[in-house]
């Protein structure tokens, strides 16, 4: 009986670990695009020195993002770990994708009380608990009088992290 094409071992050790389905098709997608990248080689020819190819590529010349980059990444280190058998060692030379960084957006208390001051009706007491307790939309939304306690001055999200 002959082997299995090599996507469908992928496909198949996937499954076999529950992996979901679109981290599937994510996987298979990356595998394939580093096979086009190296000219439709095998990745049983390639080591560390293509993968590292491969991944400053998409840093340098693609410029993805961080996340994505290390999407690429897990399914590389995945086809080689446990499709192919083959221990890679670290991965030194990689260019990496930089992570934003974030600052967080806060608002003036003035800018604050004038925009409360244009919300009429229920959503008004839906942005003030908002912007008070720190609430998401949808757990605000979904409150009930028996999730606020007076005593203690808490609210209990019951859906929410």
């Amino acid at each position: 009986m002959p082997t299995p094409r090599l996507l469908d071992q992928v496909r198949s050790a996937l499954r076999v670990r529950h992996y979901s389905l679109r981290t599937e098709e994510a996987y298979l997608q990356w595998i394939k695009r580093y096979i086009f990248f190296h000219g439709k080689r095998h990745p049983g020819e390639m080591g560390e020195p293509e993968i590292t190819a491969f991944l400053s590529h998409l840093a340098t010349d693609r410029k993805v993002a961080a996340s994505t980059q290390n999407q690429a990444l897990s399914a590389l280190l995945f086809l080689y770990k446990e499709v192919l058998g083959l221990d890679l060692e670290w991965l030194n030379d990689v260019v990496r994708a930089r992570r934003p960084v974030h600052l967080p957006v806060v608002m003036p208390q003035g800018e604050v009380r004038a925009l409360l001051s244009q919300v009429k009706g229920k959503a008004k007491l839906v942005a003030h608990l908002m912007y008070g307790s720190g609430l998401r939309v949808m757990e605000a939304l979904r409150l009930r009088v028996q999730d606020i306690d007076f005593g203690y001055r808490q609210v209990v999200i019951r859906s929410g992290k």
